[in-house]
Order: C-alpha cells, then sequence, then structure tokens
C-alpha cells in the first residue's frame, strides 16, 4: 500500500490511470479511423465485383479474397476497439478509485482506503491488459492488410509485364 501521508502517492496513483486512459483513447480515434477506412475498402471491392466489365477476370479472385480479408480485418478491428473501450472504462474506474483512497486514507475509513487502492489497481491492470491485447489485434490486421497489398502488386506487375511484352 501506498503512504497516505504522502501527496506524491496519491498523485501517482491518479496521473498514471490518466495517461493511460490519453492512450487509450489516441488508440480508439486510429483504430476506427481504420476500421472506416477497412468498411470503405470492402465497399469499393463489392462495388467492383458487381460491375465486373472494370475488371479482367483474372483479377475477380483476388477482389473476392480482398473482400474476405476487408472483412476480417474489421472484425478483427473491432475486437480491438471494443479491448480500447473497456480499457477507457478500466482507467477511469482506476482513476476515481484512487482518488477516493486517497481521501479517505486520513480518515477513519482506511481499511475501505485500503480496498479502493486493490480496486484500482486490479483496474489498472485489466486496463493494462486490454491495451496489450488491442495493439496485438492492430498488429496482425496491419500485417494481414499489408499481405494484400504485396498479392495485389504481384499481380498488377505480371499483368502489366504480360501486356508490355
Amino acid at each position: 500500500m501506498s503512504d497516505p501521508a504522502s501527496p506524491f502517492a496519491a498523485l501517482s496513483l491518479i496521473v498514471a490511470p490518466a495517461v493511460l486512459t490519453n492512450a487509450s483513447s489516441i488508440l480508439v480515434l486510429s483504430t476506427s479511423n481504420r476500421l472506416a477506412r477497412a468498411v470503405d475498402r470492402a465497399r469499393t471491392l463489392a462495388t467492383q465485383l458487381e460491375v465486373p466489365a472494370h475488371i479482367p477476370d483474372r483479377f475477380t479472385p483476388l477482389r473476392l479474397k480482398e473482400l474476405a480479408t476487408s472483412e476480417q480485418r474489421a472484425l478483427m478491428l473491432l475486437s480491438a476497439l471494443r479491448l480500447f473501450y473497456g480499457s477507457l472504462g478500466a482507467f477511469a474506474g482506476a482513476a476515481l478509485s484512487s482518488l477516493l483512497g486517497a481521501g479517505l486514507s486520513a480518515g477513519p475509513a482506511s481499511a475501505l482506503a485500503g480496498t479502493l487502492e486493490l480496486l484500482a489497481i486490479a483496474a489498472g491492470f485489466i486496463g493494462v491488459g486490454g491495451l496489450i491485447l488491442g495493439c496485438v489485434l492492430l498488429v496482425r490486421e496491419t500485417r494481414i492488410a499489408v499481405l494484400v497489398v504485396s498479392e495485389e502488386a504481384a499481380l498488377l506487375r505480371d499483368h502489366f509485364a504480360t501486356r508490355a511484352r
């Protein structure tokens, strides 16, 4: 437990969740943008597949695969968003518990303050766990996006090399 006489201990219990809340908020914003781009890409692919005159037949299997991976990416990004939102809530709960615990630590309710401190630590661990899992999902989603771009680039290089001959 922290030293209740030290204002820095109470401040550190409040500042750490606040900083992590800010990090979670930034991750939510960037992940929301990535999700919007993945959905837009899926809609573009669906439109291209509905009007096949614009695409040579050899590109259709790639577009279908891209559509499937766009859906997979969107689902992964949605899961990451859920984790980041959960982290936001956990960090807010940790900050509130820390603040209440610091306020009660000097008075007769010091046992309650200890419980609130443990609650804050548990909420902090839950929040950090959500951030880690969400970031792992973002890395996996990025890997999938890069693989799809690489496949499309290889097909386009092959297509234009064949046309140039």
